[in-house]
Formats: C-alpha cells, sequence, structure tokens
C-alpha cells in the first residue's frame, strides 16, 4: 500500500534530462555558440524567387503560373498569378532531413487551369550535391535556372532559385512553409508559425477630481447629489456622491484606470445627479483625448485644471452645447508605478512604465523549448484523436509562441528564445496549448486552444551560467481531478552580465518606489490587474496570426483570485509548515526544561551562564549559529528549478465536488441545493475561523484589562506588582535578575507542579469584552 504514493508522485517529479545540445560542448560548428540550448534540427531549404519569359500555355496566350517543390511524397506549392510571365513569389520552403526519402528536389513551374494544370518546366537537383549553409554566413544568393521539359531538353523561361541545408537557426526557418505541416491549407498557415509579440505600454491614468462649479440640475426644488463617473473604452469608476449637496459640489477624490499605447480611447468625465434609485441624470460632460494629458515620473503633484462641462439639450430638434458648468481636475499619466497584469507572486516584470526610470539589464535569459513527451488526444479528427501542440512563453512584455508541430504526441520544436533580465527575483511562465484552427474548417475561429500544462521558473533559483536540462510535467486541474498531460523537455540558462548590479537588486524594493509613496490599496491593485489583462488579452488576440484570449488568460492566471477550498487548505498548510520550525522549537524547549535529557540540559545551563555573564556574545552567537545552519544545508541545496508541486498544492487529494466549485462560474451556474451545501460548508468553515478570531481578541482585550480597571482588584495588584519589580530591578544588577529567571525556568521537574504558572492563572482571569457581545 505505500508504493502507490510514492509512483504517483515520481509520475509528476521533475527528470533532468541528457539532450543533445551543443551547450558545453567543443565543437567546430558555429551554432553551438549562437543556437546552443536545443538539439540541431536539419532541413532542406528552397527559396523560390522569381521566373521570367514563361511560354504561354493557354489559347488566349495567357499564364497562370505557380511553382510546385516536390520532394519525395511531401509537396509545396506557391501562390499563383494571373496572367503573368514574368512572376514573383520570393517564397521559402523547408523540408525535414528526419522524413527525407528522396535522392532529387524537383522544381516545378505549373500553368493554373480549370480542368488540371499544365506542365511548363522543371529544375531539379542531386541532395548529395547541395551546399551547407550555417548562420551567420551571409544567405545564399539565389540563381538562374533554365527551364527543363520532361525529357530534360532545355526549355523557354528561366526561375530563380536557391537551395542550400541548413538548421533551425536559419533566418529563412521562422516564415518558410514546413513540410512537417504539409496537411495544412495555405490560408491556415500563418496560425502555426512561430511568431514573438510584445504586450502593449501600459500607463495607470490618475484622476483627482477636485470639484465642479455652476452645475445646472433639472430638478431645482432639491438638492442635487452629484457624482462624477470616468469612463475608459469599456470601463468606468466613480467617485462617491457628494456631500456639499449645492451646485457646487466638492469631492477631491482619485480615481484610477488602465490605459494601453497606442490611445485609442478618450478620457470621458460625465457628471451626474442621482435622481432616484437606479436613475442617473447627466448634468454635464467632458472628453479629454489621453495624447494630452501629462505624464508624471515621481510624486509631486501635476497641475490642476478646468474643463467646461458640455451638456447636450434638444432644442427644437438641434443639438445646443451649454458651457456653463466646468469641473476642476488633476489628470496624468503615471510612468513611476509598474502596471500589473500577472499578480506579484510570479509576475515577470517589476519595472515601472516609464523608459526613463529603468535600470540597466543584469543579465540574459535563454530558454531552449526542445521538446514534449506523451501528449494526450486533445480532440478528435478523422474519427482518432489527435493534438497539434505549441508552445508559449512570457517573461516581461515579450511573448513568444513556437511554431505548431501538427498531429503528433511527441512535437520537437528545438527553438531557443532570449530575453533580458532587469530583476532576478521574477518568474518566466511557459505554457504548452492545443492549436484549435488546424484542421478545423469553417469552424476552427470558434474553437478554443486547449490548455495542456503550464510551467513556472523563478530565476532567483538558478546559478548563473549554468545550464539546466529537465523534463517538466504538465498538469491539469479538471473537476475530475489533476491529470498529467504528458511532459515539456526545456533547457535553461541565466547569464549575469553584473554580479555586483545583481546582488545590488537585493537591498531595492520589490516594486518602483512610487507603489511605496503612494500606495495602492488592495482593492484598487485587485481592480487595475483586472483591467490590465483584459487590455492585454484583447490587445494580443488582435495581432496577427493573434495569441488567443484563453492563451493570454490562462499565462496571466486571470482567475487566481477566485474562490478555491482546494487553495484555502493549501495555504493553510503552508502557514503551518512555516510555524512548523516554531513549534520543534517550543517543543525542544520544554524538554530541556524537563530535563528529558539532562546532559543537553546542562550545557544549556552553561551557554545561558555564559551569555548572561558576557551579554556581548549574544548577538554574535546568533549569526553564527544561523551561519553554521546555512553551512550545513548547502550540502542539501536544491539541484534543480521547482516545478508545480502537486503535494503543496493539495491538488492530489482534493475532493470532487471542491473541483466542481473551484471551476464553478461566477455567478454560479449550479443547482441550488449545490449551492445551498455549498454555502452550509463555507458557514461551517467561517465559524471555526470566527471563534478563533474572537480568541485572539480575547487574548488582546485581557491584556488591556491590566491597566484600564475593568476589575479594580486585578488592576490594583498588577500596578502594585509593576511598583515593587520596579524598585527591585533597579537595585538589582540586571544579571543576577537574568540568572535567576532563566535557573527558575530551567529547573529539575521535580521542583515543579502540573498546575499552571501564577501568572498565568492571574492573566486567564482578567476581563474580556466577550461578555458584552451578543
Amino acid at each position: 500500500m505505500q508504493r502507490a504514493p510514492l509512483a504517483h508522485s515520481h509520475e509528476f517529479a521533475l527528470k533532468e534530462t541528457s539532450p543533445n545540445i551543443g551547450a558545453g560542448a567543443v565543437t567546430s560548428d558555429k551554432l553551438s555558440c549562437t543556437y546552443d540550448l536545443v538539439e540541431q534540427m536539419q532541413y532542406l531549404y528552397v527559396r523560390v524567387v522569381k521566373a521570367t519569359d514563361l511560354p504561354a500555355k493557354d489559347v488566349t496566350g495567357s499564364l497562370d503560373p505557380y511553382v510546385e517543390v516536390k520532394l519525395g511524397n511531401f509537396k509545396g506549392v506557391t501562390k499563383h498569378f494571373e496572367k503573368k510571365s514574368n512572376p514573383e513569389w520570393n517564397q521559402v520552403f523547408a523540408f525535414s532531413k528526419d522524413r527525407i526519402q528522396a535522392s532529387v528536389l524537383e522544381v516545378i513551374v505549373k500553368d493554373k487551369d480549370v480542368i488540371s494544370d499544365d506542365f511548363v518546366g522543371r529544375v531539379w537537383f542531386d541532395l548529395n550535391e547541395i551546399p551547407r549553409r550555417v548562420p551567420p554566413d551571409s544567405p545564399l544568393a539565389p540563381q538562374w535556372y533554365r527551364l527543363e521539359d520532361r525529357k530534360g531538353v532545355k526549355a523557354k523561361g528561366e526561375l530563380m532559385l536557391a537551395v542550400w541545408m541548413g538548421t533551425q537557426a536559419d533566418e529563412a526557418f521562422p516564415d518558410s512553409w514546413h513540410s512537417d505541416a504539409a496537411m495544412v491549407g495555405s490560408e491556415a498557415v500563418a496560425n502555426i508559425r512561430s511568431k514573438v509579440y510584445l504586450s502593449p505600454k501600459l500607463w495607470y491614468v490618475r484622476v483627482n477630481v477636485i470639484e465642479a462649479q455652476d452645475l445646472i440640475p433639472i430638478d431645482k426644488s432639491r438638492y442635487p447629489e452629484v457624482f462624477v463617473k470616468v469612463n475608459l473604452g469599456s470601463k468606468f469608476v466613480r467617485t462617491r456622491v457628494s456631500q456639499s449637496k449645492n451646485i457646487s459640489p466638492m469631492w477631491n477624490e482619485d480615481l484610477m484606470l488602465v490605459a494601453a499605447e497606442p490611445f485609442e480611447d478618450p478620457l470621458i468625465l460625465t457628471v451626474e445627479d442621482r435622481v432616484g434609485p437606479n436613475k442617473d441624470e447627466i448634468l454635464g460632460r467632458c472628453v479629454i483625448p489621453l495624447q494630452i494629458v501629462q505624464r508624471r515620473l515621481d510624486h509631486k503633484p501635476v497641475n490642476s485644471r478646468w474643463f467646461n462641462l458640455e451638456k447636450h439639450a434638444v432644442v427644437e430638434g438641434e443639438k445646443e452645447s451649454k458651457f456653463a458648468s466646468k469641473i476642476h481636475l488633476r489628470v496624468c499619466l503615471d510612468g513611476g508605478f509598474h502596471v500589473l497584469d500577472e499578480s506579484t507572486h510570479y509576475s515577470s516584470d517589476l519595472r515601472p512604465t516609464a523608459k526613463q526610470l529603468w535600470k540597466p539589464s543584469i543579465g540574459i535569459l535563454e530558454v531552449g523549448i526542445i521538446s514534449a513527451l506523451g501528449l494526450m488526444p486533445m480532440k478528435t479528427r478523422d474519427g482518432r484523436g489527435t493534438t497539434d501542440a505549441y508552445c508559449v512563453a512570457k517573461y516581461g512584455q515579450k511573448w513568444i509562441r513556437t511554431r505548431t508541430i501538427v498531429d503528433s504526441f511527441t512535437p520537437k520544436w528545438n527553438e531557443q528564445y532570449t530575453w533580458e533580465v532587469f530583476d532576478p527575483c521574477t518568474v518566466i511562465t511557459i505554457g504548452v496549448f492545443d492549436n484549435g484552427r488546424v484542421g478545423g474548417g469553417d469552424k476552427a475561429s470558434e474553437t478554443k486552444d486547449s490548455r495542456i500544462g503550464k510551467v513556472r521558473i523563478r530565476l532567483s533559483t538558478l546559478e548563473a551560467d549554468r545550464v539546466y536540462t529537465h523534463s517538466y510535467p504538465l498538469l491539469v486541474l479538471q473537476t475530475s481531478g489533476l491529470k498529467k498531460t504528458g511532459e515539456v523537455q526545456l533547457a535553461v540558462r541565466f547569464t549575469s552580465s553584473s554580479f555586483i548590479n545583481m546582488v545590488y537588486m537585493y537591498s531595492q524594493p520589490l516594486l518602483p518606489k512610487m507603489h511605496y509613496i503612494h500606495p495602492l490599496s488592495v482593492i484598487q491593485l485587485d481592480s487595475l490587474r483586472h483591467q490590465a489583462m483584459q487590455i492585454v488579452s484583447m490587445r494580443l488576440s488582435r495581432a496577427e496570426p493573434p495569441l488567443r484570449k484563453e492563451v493570454v488568460e490562462y499565462m496571466l492566471d486571470v482567475d487566481s483570485h477566485m474562490w478555491s477550498m482546494r487553495r484555502s487548505k493549501a495555504n493553510f498548510f503552508r502557514i503551518m509548515k512555516v510555524l512548523g520550525g516554531l513549534i520543534a522549537f517550543g517543543r525542544w524547549f520544554d524538554q530541556i526544561c524537563n530535563w528529558k535529557n539532562p546532559i543537553t540540559t546542562i550545557l544549556i545551563h552553561v551557554l545561558f551562564i555564559i551569555l548572561v555573564l558576557y551579554p556581548e556574545l549574544i548577538l554574535p552567537t546568533i549569526f553564527l549559529y544561523l551561519f553554521l545552519i546555512g553551512i550545513w544545508n548547502f550540502r542539501w541545496r536544491p539541484r534543480h528549478p521547482p516545478h508545480m508541486d502537486t503535494r503543496l498544492s493539495h491538488a492530489d487529494a482534493a475532493h470532487p465536488d471542491e473541483l466542481d466549485e473551484e471551476f464553478d462560474s461566477f455567478p454560479t451556474s449550479r443547482s441550488p441545493d449545490i449551492v445551498r451545501m455549498r454555502y452550509d460548508r463555507l458557514r461551517s468553515i467561517a465559524g471555526r475561523v470566527q471563534s478563533v478570531v474572537g480568541d485572539l481578541g480575547t487574548q488582546g482585550e485581557r491584556f488591556q484589562s491590566l491597566l484600564s480597571w475593568r476589575d479594580p482588584r486585578a488592576t490594583t495588584l498588577f500596578v502594585t506588582f509593576c511598583f515593587i519589580a520596579a524598585i527591585v530591578l533597579y537595585v538589582t544588577p540586571f544579571q543576577v535578575v537574568s540568572l535567576l529567571i532563566g535557573f527558575y525556568m530551567l529547573r529539575h521537574p521535580r521542583f515543579r507542579r502540573r498546575l499552571p504558572s501564577v501568572p498565568l492563572n492571574f492573566f486567564r482571569r482578567m476581563p474580556a469584552r466577550s461578555d458584552s457581545m451578543l
């Protein structure tokens, strides 16, 4: 029975691997220096540039040419041009060497026809004579080749080509047509290529609403209840209702929103009067383009301005603007903050928005996304399970997406990417997804990309200049339970450019200084983070090809703030583990006091006497002890980066109902009976928490009662004791008092009683306010 948990934990464990990569190898190949965290993949590249002087084939004397590149069973086709004898394609085809089963490459020019395409001419190459190219060598220059007919006789027309053997390090690789994706239609090729994305530059927009003047309420017979609503795109925030019930209300309230460059939507302020429940009348409106708003880099306040409020009134079918009312505002773009779009616990970027405040980089992070193993089928195609996997990595503002490997449970990407590092205490997130746009037909755009799993790596846990090659388990938590969907093999290297700058970063605040000079509330941060995530996902989903909204939200952990019984349990046991050291120390000290091991207790007595007689040794002893613990633990230091821990997350033992609750929508979509059951369960847990909080409050109130005279006799005794103790401690040397207290606490069990001590009895008799509660 004991083997099952071990096997289960081994399945979800991190595995060290030894891929055939160039890092650390001594080789003459230039690839090992520039692209050394992935395995080399050999490709045959064919660049079809253009053709000239092609013969006419149709009866009308025109030609609709295209090129077919054929290598064994693999065939790549360029787009065709209508009625053009000198077409230009400039298209690259890449054939994986592992799948080449032919000895001859054929490049055929054809004429597009309604019934059957006509043969125009061809060029062929012997694979044994194709040159090899290794970057950073300059690209191979294309050459003109005379077309031949089917019999090998020179025909009319020439074709400009470049043919070479290379690797995935070739600059032509990302935009080339791949033989691995031969089944993908030409219109869907863009959705399977690798791509680099940049998050939009995000700003906090701060609107300090000071006051308004000369408002004209609709109903002049009542006191207006005025508030200001600020809109930016689809987001809005508003002030409280002004306490001054007149036509010149005051607020002096800060409102904050998130905006992204380039600024598309203006800032729209409306002054509204609450005339009834759920009924507001607009008293004025103001539009402020963000392009003209002042950018603030520090905590100094910006200049305030008066803005005219425009009120539209319909008079005889025409619109008329009145500018009698004004609003006093202080508007700025706060560049000194870092706009959080991730949780601060695993953020990949902590720099302020304004580039002028950035510090120099401290190093480079290189990640080689090598392959995946044992992926689960994520969908069905032609009656069988299949997976079209790709990876997404996010660090800082840079997102990368690898190419999609079509129809493979063991995809090999072998793509390497680089990021600048500005803070070692940051996290890179790497996710694996199934491409829903491959082979989906007309409904491909509606199909979501399925999540296969993700990995987080904290840079501060990596040794500098060391290459980490590990296979990370891909875990997905579903309503049915924890599921391993495969493994992803990565090679990671963090290179420090300045050790002094990196060490200096550990003395700096985690976030920019504006977060501490003008701190934002927890509610504000949560709301602004949600806005930022929505903006980032919307912008990246509009890129071409798009990084899908569900992918961005999964990478940014958009649902991390939602209630989860499983996470609550995990966090509780995390706290207990942290407190476990204090509890263990308390038990050890109790054993010392009870003379469980007399030799240890005597040594503690000797150490205690030395420290009391020579108090200047106390701090050096403490720091020396911590130093020795650190040196001792060095032998068992972690040898690999952290990964998703199923035990820590309580994912491997979560109850199905708890998981169903975790994945429930908000607001809930479950039946009333299930909601009632979960509510009752939550009430019982909250009742226990309430009791613990109440007990803590009781202990605190007892401390206050010592001097509050709620119990006159107890306070009289305590005050008298304090006066006598002050006199005794004044005339008695401190070392003598310390020795007496120490010897009393460490006294032999023969001189102890099982009953509580007098001070504890006295404290427990102190009154608390719990008897005054209803």
